[in-house]
């Protein structure tokens, strides 16, 4: 019997509850415009906390809140550069003294920068 009185239903997308007798939350309508030029409106709860761009309805592009602020910049951290770690490691002194070591040895012919070294030891 079961069967039958569920037959022709859609359980999963169908809902016959109403409205009706509910009180909902207060809301208030707020309006975005994209740059494109489309407007339109989203419901939020007078309690909520207005996010500055929201997406376009129409073409998904940011649409910005109107008569309201824009969004906050975010503070981008510079590049870390391989000179600045370098830097937080050694000064310019420890620096030049350790250029200054290597060409001493690269003057001195000293190592041989034709052969690598793990390519010595197999012709050897």
């Amino acid at each position: 019997m079961s069967e039958r009185a569920l037959r022709g239903t859609r359980l999963v997308v169908t809902s016959y509850e109403t409205d009706r007798g509910i009180d909902l939350a207060p809301r208030q309508a707020v309006e975005y415009a994209c740059e494109k030029g489309h407007r339109f409106e989203m419901p939020f709860s007078v309690e909520a906390e207005i996010p500055p761009e929201w997406e376009c309805k129409v073409c998904g592009a940011q649409a910005l809140l109107v008569d309201g602020e824009g969004p906050e910049e975010k503070k981008a951290k510079p590049a870390r550069t391989h000179w600045d770690m370098l830097m937080e490691r050694r000064t310019r002194e420890e620096l030049e003294e350790v250029l200054e070591e290597r060409l001493a040895v690269l003057r001195s012919g000293a190592m041989n920068i034709a052969i690598h070294p793990r390519d010595s030891r197999k012709s050897a």
